[in-house]
């Protein structure tokens, strides 16, 4: 594979990107394989993942739900973003059998009054959880459509109770190259760092989710905590969180840090706004398939202007991409 380099950073070109029916059929031909030698002899990340149910009350928030037809399961837990396990979207389904989800705790720091640390299963219980299904876009042109079992993120924050100095919250990553191989491959810095204005934190549909398709969260998809922004750009929602930080000046995020140029603070889904390298006005759905399926027209705000247009109202969305 050809990389793009700037400043010291590998980036992937989009167009070279394993294909979705190049890695099927990979995935396939080695199943098949694996089960002709007998299932006794499957390596840990090729046995079905055992996930404990987590369902959640359908929710009756405006924007939580979509009629559009979800992604298949399959789908949405074998072509991830999660390059702490590997820059091919097949590599966190292949290597994140090593992520050790219990024990697990996220620190809560900065400006607030009540910092502390929370244990995941007090976090589980935090509040009620619901079923919300998002539109999940990515910025290298393709989306997706899953149930998220969770609760909105402005039900922690109120617990803890930032203070006035607080005006954005910073989401940190797990970082640990003994369980997550892709951190010493060198893609970005690590630990991953995400961050939001509070407004858009404490927003209803900002989520934090525990779970997807009425099951807790697959490895590969960023267990056992992670933030869903579904007016946002995939790689905003930050995964396996294991620090929040409420801080007074914007943090920069990994990709800022990587190349600013293309992937700025916001990075809310906009078709008017191109990627410099290429066009965001066309997206792919995964699972309707095919190379050469049609790919459909990108909303605004991923076709959640009517919930959230009004956070940006009199900004310049290109200056602020």
């Amino acid at each position: 594979m050809h990389f793009l380099q700037d400043r010291g950073f590998i980036h992937p070109v989009p167009s070279e990107i394993t294909p979705r029916t190049a890695y099927l059929s990979r995935r396939q031909l080695m199943q098949a394989a694996l089960a002709a030698a007998g299932s006794a002899a499957l390596p840990a990340w090729a046995q079905p993942q055992a996930l404990a149910a987590l369902p959640g009350a359908r929710s009756s928030l405006a924007g939580a739900l979509t009629m559009d037809k979800l992604t298949p399961l399959a789908d949405a837990t074998s072509y991830n973003n999660f390059y702490e396990f590997g820059t091919d979207k097949a590599d966190p389904a292949a290597k994140a059998h090593t992520l050790k989800t219990r024990p697990w705790t996220v620190q809560i720091e900065g400006e607030v009054r009540k910092p502390g640390t929370w244990d995941i299963d007090a976090l589980l219980k935090l509040a009620p959880m619901e079923e919300r299904v998002y539109r999940l876009r990515c910025v290298e042109g393709w989306s997706m459509v899953i149930p998220w079992v969770g609760y909105s993120l402005a039900e922690l924050i109120k617990r803890v109770e930032p203070t006035g100095n607080a005006k954005f919250v910073q989401f940190v990553t797990l970082a640990d190259p003994a369980q997550m191989p892709g951190l010493r491959g060198g893609s970005l810095e690590w630990p991953y760092v995400e961050g939001l204005r509070m407004d858009e934190a404490l927003h209803p549909l900002t989520l934090l989710a525990f779970g997807m398709y009425g099951q807790v969260l697959p490895n590969q998809n960023g267990a056992p905590v992670r933030a869903v922004l579904p007016w946002k750009y995939g790689f905003k929602s930050g995964k396996s969180i294991v620090r929040i930080r409420f801080v007074e000046k914007q943090p920069k995020t990994s990709w800022e840090t990587a190349i600013a140029s293309e992937y700025g603070f916001y990075s809310n889904v906009n078709p008017k706004v191109d990627h410099p390298r290429w066009s965001q006005a066309t997206e792919r759905r995964i699972g309707e398939d095919g190379l050469f399926a049609r790919k459909r027209p990108t909303l605004m705000f991923n076709g959640y202007e009517p919930q959230v247009g009004q956070l940006y109202a009199g900004m310049d969305l290109k200056r602020f991409y």
